[in-house]
């Protein structure tokens, strides 16, 4: 339902100040601001709380937005806010920094989304389960000395790129290493990465058994790095993880225990995973996170690089200037 002009801007007021002050707003407080007696205040108030948009506080006279009002706010009466010079220099910096990939460029951006908004950023890469084998190295890095070590490479058809330092045990050949990695390129090339360690045991293992003298404990070697690689929750990477703490929704222990539980939850975080193309607001209930809070998301894609962008904050978020901050990194980096 579309409201009346002086409805509107009564409600987005009410909003605007609830954000900023986390209290209940009354009449008297808005009289001055509309010129008009605070019966006809009060009377606007309690048809826009007949419509949903408004909820009363049970310990004050004063209301606030439910999350239909917050809703009717960002779809129709918010304005973007400007971003502040100071903070287009500081996100410019580093998305202009040849040296970074995209991916750490838009990560560095969201730490500093998280410290200018104070709320909780997130970005989600895709899915590793989604990415198949393109290559498996094993890149020798002291072989001479009495502790052998290796990196082992692995790139996937996505361009994810992973490498982890190993300490080679004893019984285990270095040339024998790289020679099943060759092995494991010439014959698993194109799998899933959650099947490598499965199609590793039952094709690769019989095929280098006459040729590798321990195979069963080099197998293991790759098979425990495959599936390090499929366990790793690196593709989500948190910025200001306590920031949502310090508001006064969450001073009940209860609440600050559940929040942190879920922030630690890597499942029910990787539900905010969006692949919508806009910047898509999700409040209370809808959010499918927690009902007290508000998510801001989209999805980006440069390249190979592909992932979400989120701010976590209470429902009582500075809406306008989460969107505006979203928009800009979003349009910068897809340019």
């Amino acid at each position: 339902m579309i409201l009346g002009e002086r409805q509107e801007q009564l409600l987005k007021e009410i909003v605007e100040t609830y954000i900023q002050t986390f209290r209940p707003v009354g009449s008297k407080s808005l009289v001055d601001e509309f010129k008009v007696s605070s019966a006809t205040i009060r009377n606007d108030m309690a048809e826009l709380e007949n419509l949903g948009y408004l909820e009363k506080e049970h310990t004050s006279s004063g209301r606030i937005p439910s999350e239909a009002g917050y809703k009717y706010y960002v779809n129709n009466l918010m304005k973007p806010k400007e971003i502040t010079g100071e903070d287009v220099i500081k996100l410019q910096q580093i998305l202009s920094n040849n040296e970074l990939v995209v991916s750490d460029a838009v990560t560095k951006c969201m730490e500093i989304i998280s410290d200018i908004t104070h709320y909780t950023s997130v970005v989600i890469g895709p899915s590793k389960s989604d990415n198949t084998l393109k290559q498996i190295s094993i890149i020798p890095i002291n072989e001479d000395e009495d502790e052998k070590r290796v990196v082992a490479l692995l790139v996937t058809n996505k361009g994810i790129v992973e490498n982890k330092q190993v300490i080679i045990p004893d019984n285990i050949n270095m040339r024998e290493l790289i020679k099943t990695s060759e092995i494991i390129n010439k014959f698993l090339v194109g799998t899933p990465i959650d099947k490598v360690s499965e199609r590793l045991e039952l094709e690769v293992k019989p095929k280098i058994k006459d040729v590798i003298k321990r195979y069963e404990e080099v197998c293991s070697f790759f098979q425990n790095a495959f599936h390090d690689f499929t366990m790793d929750n690196s593709d989500i990477i948190f910025s200001g993880k306590t920031n949502l703490l310090d508001y006064k929704e969450y001073e009940e222990p209860s609440k600050l225990k559940e929040m942190i539980s879920k922030l630690e939850n890597q499942d029910l975080v990787k539900n905010i995973n969006t692949t919508d193309e806009g910047i898509n607001v999700y409040i209370g209930e809808e959010t499918e996170f927690d009902k007290d809070v508000t998510i801001i998301k989209t999805h980006y894609k440069v390249g190979n690089d592909e992932g979400t962008l989120a701010i976590i904050g209470p429902k009582r978020m500075e809406y306008d200037k989460v969107v505006t901050l979203l928009n800009f990194l979003k349009n910068y980096i897809e340019k």
